[in-house]
């Protein structure tokens, strides 16, 4: 990969969470084929580790930090690292999210529902504050946050997930508002259903599985590097005139809502 794409991104830094799997581990390495200085972050530090031996041994500019997203400490040597090891920050893919449980929302306990909160929606509004004064001193750059499609159409499995990524659309659009002035574009990736561990559940039984493709024209999941590519061009000057967008990656299920 690092030799067969365009390297847009070449010297920019960016930082990606829940990046030792998935999504998650394709933006970065994405990101890092097009030339970019790449943060690995991840609650469990084995996990950073053994990504970013993966993507050195490709060729890749990469370090790794762990951070739990709703934790201040580990968010403060998140950027800490970061600066001191690149030099600043000029993109932040804030792409950690957790549910905990299935069920319909109102099964969902206060407790759950808090977990979900402050993972999903309140640490993106804390990466993307903290970050933006690092992305200014660059002289601007690119935040983006990571959606679903859940977030248009709830699945009764994923209810108070579902809610939790509607409110990034909403997000996205008022930080992009108070962040235009400084030349940092903010914007939203909603992808559909996506081969990942983190959505087995959604397909793992042939009933589930039939079930899904029903719901997609393209009759297909998608692969998690299909998402990253959607996420390099937002972090690309090819999207320069794009912010407070968010961009579905669903294989054509949002025609079928």
């Amino acid at each position: 990969m690092a030799n067969s794409i365009n390297r847009s991104l070449r010297n920019k830094v960016a930082i990606v969470t829940a990046s030792s799997d998935g999504i998650g581990y394709a933006i970065a390495e994405r990101l890092a084929a097009e030339g970019a200085k790449v943060v690995i972050s991840s609650r469990k530090l084995e996990n950073v580790n053994r990504a970013v031996d993966k993507l050195t041994l490709k060729g890749l500019n990469v370090i790794g930090v762990k951070c739990h997203v709703s934790d201040a400490a580990d968010r403060a040597n998140l950027f800490r690292e970061t600066v001191e090891k690149f030099g600043g920050l000029d993109i932040l893919v804030s792409n950690a999210a957790t549910n905990p449980v299935a069920g319909s929302i109102l099964e969902c306990s206060e407790s759950v529902w808090d977990k979900i909160f402050e993972v999903n929606v309140k640490a993106s509004f804390l990466l993307a504050k903290e970050a933006a004064p690092l992305i200014r001193k660059r002289g601007g750059g690119s935040i983006i946050f990571i959606s679903s499609v859940a977030g248009y159409y709830p699945n009764k499995l994923t209810g108070a997930y579902s809610v939790s990524k509607t409110v990034l659309f909403g997000l996205t659009k008022a930080v992009a508002q108070d962040l235009v002035s400084d030349n940092i574009r903010v914007n939203c990736v909603a992808p559909g259903l996506v081969r990942t561990n983190f959505a087995r559940m959604l397909y793992e039984s042939k009933e589930a599985y039939a079930a899904a493709l029903d719901k997609i024209p393209m009759r297909r999941l998608a692969d998690a590097p299909e998402i990253a590519g959607v996420v390099s061009f937002l972090a690309s000057n090819d999207a320069s005139y794009i912010t407070g967008e968010t961009i579905a990656a669903t294989g054509g299920q949002l025609t079928r809502l």
